[in-house]
């Protein structure tokens, strides 16, 4: 069954006590030095609710368990501008297809990795077609190469926030999502869907066999650690806090589906990391091939031979980037740095460095018209070999659950990636221009990020707040003459040349 949720709205007109920031102007925003930082409900203020709960829009498809309980996948309403495929309507209806009670999916636990997460797999063609259970007794802990099973599974994770483990925050990756799709992003965010579970049931089938299975392994401390606390609070909700960070207000557990499907990178886009986690690290990101070409003043050509000239002096740079930095190849990094510096900029990411992916594909020019498909080695398909396809990884972000959350720390911002940046892609930018009078002017776009994501009065408003730092600091530098809109990849693939695009730094 379908039905449209909608989330109740906040309340309006909170004060602007205690920020010390100056006079508030006619739209609600405050001087703050050069950049002005929105007035929203609840700003900063420690009397507003502080966190995200499981309030999101769209369209659900409902399901009962064994329990009688009854659970919700909900596909979020689409934001307004964005560019979705008829393959994200596809993905969506698919995972809100899943009974987690039918015959053909089984429940696994995630035990690898840092953080728990449920591992839905599907057993249509496998010997454990209709029997479930079995599976999850004989084939859970195997892990994500189970041969039990029809191919990769679909990753459900939910928010678990505890000293003990990693950051884990459900919604953010509902946001990353759809956001991308506004941003009409190059890199290759997975589409992600909401999904309440019973939580008694999940406690019997998952969480209580990832924390045997995780239990004596020293290399899955924390992915035990966080196990154990999820179990706690399935036993007892209010033994985790926030409990609605975790929980619908009626007692089930909530989280999200999505189908990461990407290969790590190493040192030539995730960067050395020799420099330790935190501002080391997001520093070292800074001296990749793609992101020092960013930075450089010169023409895009130019840019691309001076950020492989500098990165390459690294060792580790040079044995990582080797001979894939192309200048195709360099130009689409490029674009894909662009939009994760925007987006992780835009939701406070803390976790980004070392947990970006790739998918390799061929591309190639029929008819003036720009063509792809997944590559499964090096040596080029018969029938496109004619066209001379080039191999290329295209970047994925499959990973983006350390954003949003009030605790998180903002990397992106604290190491001033925006302000480095002197080329980018124009159409990012007028989205963002876009964004940011819309946020001004209570538009729809506020509208639809306040009510959709599950967000709290002071997590939308430090989005609203990052929108405007974030559109400040790169329509100072368009101003100040400082970017060239000439990151454009499938134009260069094309062409093998950018003519830089001359826009208006204020208008969308």
């Amino acid at each position: 069954m379908e039905t449209e949720v909608r989330l109740i709205p906040w309340c309006r007109g909170v004060a602007a006590r205690g920020l010390g920031a100056g006079p508030v102007d006619r739209v609600g925003y405050v001087q703050r030095g050069r950049i002005r930082v929105a007035l929203v409900a609840g700003l900063l203020l420690a009397v507003s609710q502080a966190w995200a709960s499981s309030d999101v829009r769209g369209k659900a498809t409902r399901f009962t368990s064994p329990n009688g309980v009854t659970e919700k996948c909900v596909a979020l309403a689409h934001m307004p501008g964005g560019r979705y495929s008829d393959g994200d309507a596809a993905k969506e209806a698919e995972f809100c297809a899943i009974d987690f009670y039918g015959a053909m999916h089984a429940l696994c636990p995630k035990v690898f990795s840092t953080s728990p997460g449920t591992l839905v797999y599907d057993l249509a063609n496998g010997r454990h077609a209709g029997n479930p259970a079995a599976f999850e007794r004989e084939a859970c802990g195997i892990g994500l190469n189970n041969t039990a099973a029809t191919g990769q599974p679909v990753s459900y994770k939910m928010s678990v926030n505890t000293r003990e483990s990693s950051a884990t925050f459900a919604n953010s990756a509902l946001i990353y999502y759809h956001f991308a799709r506004y941003f009409d992003t190059t890199a290759r965010v997975p589409v992600a869907v909401f999904r309440s579970i019973d939580r008694r049931e999940h406690n019997r089938r998952v969480s209580s066999r990832g924390t045997a299975l995780s239990a004596g392994r020293a290399a899955l401390k924390m992915n035990h650690a966080a196990w154990t606390a999820l179990q706690a609070a399935e036993q007892n909700p209010s033994s985790y806090q926030p409990t609605a960070e975790l929980f619908t207000p009626d007692g089930l557990l909530y989280g999200v589906m999505l189908h990461p499907s990407g290969k790590r990178y190493s040192e030539e886009i995730n960067g050395t990391r020799q420099s330790g986690w935190g501002d080391g690290q997001n520093r070292d990101f800074q001296e990749t091939a793609p992101f020092r070409a960013l930075r450089s003043e010169q023409p895009l050509a130019a840019a691309i031979e001076e950020g492989r000239r500098i990165a390459l002096q690294n060792p580790k740079l040079a044995k990582a980037t080797g001979s894939d930095a192309t200048p195709q190849q360099m130009v689409f990094w490029m674009s894909d740095l662009v939009d994760i510096t925007l987006l992780d900029f835009l939701f406070s990411q803390q976790d980004r460095i070392g947990n970006i992916d790739y998918l390799p594909y061929w591309l190639w020019v029929d008819e003036g018209r720009l063509q792809s498909r997944p590559a499964s080695g090096r040596t080029a398909p018969a029938d496109v070999a004619a066209y001379k396809p080039v191999y290329l990884k295209r970047t994925e972000l499959g990973d983006n659950d350390a954003g949003l959350r009030l605790t998180y720390t903002n990397f992106t911002k604290r190491t001033g990636m925006l302000e480095k940046l002197r080329h980018y892609r124009a159409g990012a930018y007028q989205q963002l221009i876009r964004l940011d009078l819309d946020f001004r002017s209570t538009g729809p776009l506020h509208e639809y990020v306040r009510t959709t994501f599950g967000l709290s009065e002071r997590e939308f408003a430090q989005v609203v707040a990052n929108t405007v730092a974030a559109a400040a600091i790169l329509r100072d530098s368009c101003k100040a003459g400082h970017l060239r809109f000439d990151v454009e990849p499938e134009e260069f693939l094309l062409t093998g040349r950018v003519a830089p695009k001359d826009i208006d730094c204020d208008a969308p």
